[in-house]
C-alpha cells in the first residue's frame, strides 16, 4: 500500500519541484536585496564616529556625544547610543551595556540570514529529489510500453531523463547566490561587531585611565602636579630656610 501511493507521488513528475525551486530563488533574491538597501543606508566613517565621541567625553560633554551618535546613521552609533546611559557605572557598567546592546542589535543584523544558509544547503538537494522523481518516472514509462514499442519508448526515456536532472541543475542554480548572499552578509555583520568592539575598548580605555587618576589623587591627597614656576618658587624658598643664621 505504501508502495503503491509514492509510486503514484513520483509518476505526478518533477515539475513542481522547479516551481518550488523558482519561489525559493525569488524569495531568496529579495532577502538579499533588502540586506543591501539596509546596510548601505546605515553605513558611515567608523573612523570619524570613534574620534568625535572619545573626543567629545575627553572634554567631559556627554551631551555633544549624544548628539553625535543621534546624527550619524551608522548602525554602530545605533549601538553605542544606548550605552552613554551607562557612563556613571564605569568601566564595568558600560561593557556590559555595551554586550546587551550589541545582542539586541543582532536580531536586525542577521534576518533572513537563516532562511539564505538553509537555501543554500539544502536546494541542490531538491533539484536532485526532483531528477531521482523524473527518473522514476522515465523507467516506469519503459516497463509501460509493450514489446513492439521498445524503441520509441527508449528515446521517451532518454528525453525523460534529460528533462529531470535540468532539475538539479536548477537547484544548484538557486544555491549559489544564496550561499554568496549570506556569505556577504555574514561579513557585513561581523564587520559591524568588530567596529563596535573597536570603539567599546577605546571607550573603557578612557574611563580607566580617567579612574586610575581619580584614585591616585585620592591616596595622595594632593592636587595634580604644579607648573615649573611654582616648583622653582618652592625650590627656593627652601634654599632660603636651609642657610645658616648669621651670628
Amino acid at each position: 500500500m505504501l508502495i503503491t501511493s509514492l509510486e503514484k507521488f513520483a509518476l505526478m513528475g518533477a515539475t513542481w519541484v522547479l516551481y518550488v525551486l523558482l519561489a525559493m530563488s525569488m524569495l531568496s533574491i529579495g532577502i538579499m536585496v533588502e540586506r543591501w538597501f539596509y546596510f548601505r543606508a546605515r553605513s558611515g566613517s567608523v573612523d570619524a564616529l570613534a574620534d568625535g565621541l572619545l573626543n567629545a567625553l575627553k572634554r567631559g560633554d556627554r551631551r555633544a556625544a549624544e548628539e553625535l551618535l543621534k546624527n550619524n546613521r551608522s548602525i554602530e552609533a545605533e549601538v553605542l547610543l544606548p550605552v552613554l546611559a551607562w557612563l556613571d557605572g564605569g568601566p564595568e557598567s558600560v561593557s556590559e551595556a555595551l554586550e546587551s546592546s550589541l545582542i539586541r542589535k543582532r536580531s536586525d543584523l542577521e534576518r533572513g540570514l537563516t532562511w539564505l544558509g538553509t537555501l543554500g544547503n539544502n536546494a541542490p538537494f531538491l533539484g536532485l529529489f526532483g531528477t531521482v522523481i523524473g527518473i522514476i518516472q522515465a523507467f516506469h514509462m519503459l516497463g509501460s510500453s509493450g514489446a513492439g514499442g521498445q524503441d520509441k519508448a527508449m528515446g521517451n526515456v532518454i528525453v525523460a531523463i534529460s528533462e529531470a536532472l535540468i532539475a538539479t541543475g536548477v537547484g544548484l542554480v538557486v544555491a549559489l547566490p544564496a550561499v554568496v548572499g549570506y556569505n556577504l552578509t555574514q561579513k557585513r555583520v561581523s564587520n559591524v561587531e568588530n567596529n563596535v568592539q573597536q570603539i567599546g575598548k577605546l571607550l573603557l580605555a578612557l574611563l580607566k585611565a580617567d579612574d586610575k587618576l581619580v584614585r591616585e589623587f585620592r591616596a595622595l591627597a594632593e592636587e595634580p602636579p604644579a607648573s615649573e614656576s611654582e616648583l622653582a618658587s618652592v625650590e627656593d624658598g627652601v634654599a632660603i630656610a636651609e642657610q645658616p643664621e648669621v651670628s
